[in-house]
């Protein structure tokens, strides 16, 4: 298959994910459309290196991923990323309520070494799964082995409907709040802080803003990447006691808060979309390792564990969550990033809001109300549960 060919297939399907999404009023996200035919794609015509060939794999996707994030931060405040802590405490409480399901219940109908090998994956870390896999094969246990990794590139099936379901009835709650319920909204207003940061002057800049005429492509993706070249380099001097991904979102906030970054740099310079394929490809690559035979080995253990997981992370993220003043339905959906993580959370997001959102307003008021928590609720399981996790089920092996 030729560069172009190859490019043309990974944006095609990445574009009749986007049309299916918008025809159906993200009904059907486009996630789970395009990993759905990537997969039957890997099954029958499609290369398993169809990413590598437009050059769209590593090492670009870890550079889209590191300026994705810092530019994701720019979105949000000091204020909004501490204001956090519920949803970062409802995120947890879901992936107890996974866990402690999983270990009783679960435990009983598939077996101890299923639930152990499976458990760390399916909140959504590929670290977590190649953890476990390799603990898996160290025992001798090669299907084990096998159900860690398919577990890893099979959770978006459930994540990524179940999302978009929860996401939609909290967009339409919120929306009835900002059309018809003024008391509701200027309650909502006083928690917003992401729109009114970007019209109004943060106290901590300390930096001017840099004149429009040299907001070019160039500057602009320059001091992006300058950014995230802090925050790898301070992860890489603290051992990575906290993930370079994590540390990315957080010097993105504070870039944006000091002046030195604008808001949305990646938008303003026109790189968004470019960098979002190269990311979400690389991501759906990971689909090619799912052949049919593997499936067929583990499907029934596979179906029963996430469907018990979801299960249980759903009755305890929505108790905390309604302790913490949060929907049912959107307790439910920042828990579920566990399943998948960035940028899914966002793509999900965007695509909720426009289905819903008649007005560049009420866009602007939905994502400002339902993107920090998705955000901030993925990099809490996926990046920093999942590997904690994998720690503690490997010594239970």
């Amino acid at each position: 298959m030729s560069v172009i060919v190859a490019f043309v297939v990974v944006a095609g399907i990445m574009a009749i994910g986007d049309v299916v999404s918008a025809r159906t009023k993200a009904f059907i996200p486009s996630v789970f459309v395009a990993a759905t035919l990537f997969m039957i794609g890997f099954w029958t015509f499609i290369p398993v290196n169809v990413i590598d060939i437009p050059g769209l794999g590593m090492p670009l996707a870890l550079m889209s991923m590191y300026l994705l994030l810092v530019h994701m931060g720019t979105m949000m405040s000091v204020r909004e990323l501490a204001s956090q802590w519920k949803t970062i405490a409802i995120a947890l409480s879901g992936i107890a309520g996974m866990c402690a399901l999983l270990l009783t219940i679960g435990r009983l109908i598939v077996g101890k070494e299923a639930i152990i090998a499976a458990t760390p994956p399916l909140t959504g870390g590929i670290v977590a799964a190649i953890m476990m896999s390799d603990a898996a094969t160290a025992k001798g246990l090669t299907s084990m082995a096998v159900l860690a990794i398919v577990m890893y590139v099979m959770q978006g099936f459930a994540g990524y409907p179940l999302t978009a379901l929860a996401l939609k009835k909290e967009g339409s709650r919120l929306l009835d709040i900002y059309r018809n319920n003024k008391e509701g909204l200027a309650e909502l207003s006083s928690q917003q802080t992401a729109a009114a940061f970007e019209k109004e002057k943060s106290k901590l800049q300390f930096i001017p803003p840099l004149p429009e005429k040299y907001q070019t492509v160039f500057v602009l993706i320059t001091k992006l990447a300058l950014v995230a070249w802090a925050s790898v380099a301070f992860a890489n001097l603290i051992n990575q006691f906290i993930s370079p991904y994590v540390l990315c979102l957080i010097f993105g906030v504070i870039a944006a808060e000091i002046g030195f970054l604008e808001r949305k740099p990646l938008v303003k310079s026109g790189s968004f979309g470019w960098l979002m394929i190269s990311l979400m490809a690389y991501i759906f690559a990971q689909l090619a390792k799912a052949t049919p035979a593997m499936l067929m080995e583990i499907a029934g253990p596979l179906v029963i564990i996430i469907v018990i997981g979801v299960t249980g992370m759903g009755a305890a993220c929505m108790l905390v969550g309604k302790s913490l003043g949060y929907s049912k339905e959107m307790a439910f959906a920042l828990s579920l990033t566990a399943l998948y993580g960035f940028p899914p959370n966002y793509i999900l997001t965007e695509e909720a809001v426009n289905a819903l959102a008649e007005t560049p307003e009420e866009k602007e008021f939905l994502m400002d109300q339902m993107l920090p928590k998705m955000l901030v609720g993925g990099f809490t399981t996926v990046t920093v549960v999942s590997v904690i996790l994998a720690g503690i089920f490997i010594k239970m092996m």
